[in-house]
């Protein structure tokens, strides 16, 4: 579960990147699609997230935290795609993504147990 996880993470990331460059070329109706099956990815990505959760049998603090910044990351990811689409400044946006896809590669990598280095 948590290598299909992490891949729906790469797959969103991906596919955010290249949503903007169609956004950016204006190339909308390529990027609504692209948008789509970005949204179903979320739920993917919710999914997987809540069954980590649910196997874990000592869950602290330190697992909420990644889960509501990766939500963050998530809510950042649509606000960011429809700022760009309705040509809105988007720079406080990007600061606070590269804040959270910080902390949360920082706690899903390096100081949680539970990640792909260290599987349950």
């Amino acid at each position: 579960m948590i290598h299909g996880h992490v891949t729906a993470w790469a797959l969103a990331l991906i596919l955010f990147i290249v949503a903007l460059i169609l956004l950016s070329n204006g190339k909308t109706k390529g990027a609504k699609m692209v948008q789509m099956i970005l949204r179903v990815l979320y739920l993917i990505i919710v999914a997987t997230g809540v069954g980590l959760l649910f196997k874990l049998t000592n869950i602290n603090a330190m697992y909420i935290l990644k889960a509501v910044v990766g939500l963050w990351i998530i809510g950042l990811f649509e606000i960011i795609l429809s700022r760009v689409a309705n040509k809105r400044r988007t720079s406080v946006f990007w600061f606070q993504f590269v804040i959270a896809w910080a902390l949360v590669l920082y706690l899903g990598f390096v100081k949680l147990p539970m990640s792909i280095f260290y599987p349950v």
